[in-house]
């Protein structure tokens, strides 16, 4: 990272996928609202939805053409169970998939859960230049995503490489 550059500051939307969730108890969410900001960057959108492949994508579709969402982070909704429907709702909308950010998921989070991260589908992706994460619902999930992956990516000034620079600045940042 160069300090001397400015960083990007990235309009983010961060959406939790439960049926059991409200905006009281919603503590990935606020987690990664709260990244989201610590890191410098602007969440503009946020919203709860039911575990429903059409609701994740009604949502997801609407930010996704909202040219002042660049990012959007989901959480919960990937795990295996009959009720986790967030890949199979977001994977037709994608332009083009990152399957590193998935591999690279569950390398990491082998050290933290064991074998367990096999049941972890996390995705991510572009949608109309949007950047889409696709985040499993717990806490330490969100954070391992978040420290170890997300926030490195959305900083402009991680090098080699970052997903920051593939995104034109809005006017009022």
């Amino acid at each position: 990272m160069t300090e001397e550059e400015p960083q990007v500051c990235l309009a983010c939307a961060v959406l939790t996928v439960s049926d059991t969730r409200s905006a009281g108890d919603d503590t990935s969410g606020n987690l990664l609202a709260h990244h989201v900001a610590h890191a410098g960057h602007r969440c503009v959108r946020r919203d709860i939805v039911k575990d429903d492949i059409y609701q994740i994508r009604r949502v997801v579709s609407d930010w996704i053409a909202d040219p002042e969402v660049q990012v959007i982070i989901t959480t919960g909704g990937t795990g295996f169970s009959h009720r986790d429907h967030t890949p199979e709702a977001i994977l037709p909308l994608l332009d083009r998939e990152i399957p590193g950010f998935g591999e690279l998921f569950r390398h990491i989070s082998y050290t933290e859960i064991g074998s367990s991260t096999l049941q972890s589908r996390a995705v991510a992706g572009y949608a109309n230049g949007t950047l889409v994460f696709c985040l499993p619902g717990s806490n330490n999930a969100c954070e391992t995503a978040w420290t170890r992956i997300i926030r490195e990516q959305l900083d402009s000034r991680h090098r080699p490489c970052n997903f920051a620079t593939h995104f034109k600045p809005h006017d009022n940042d």
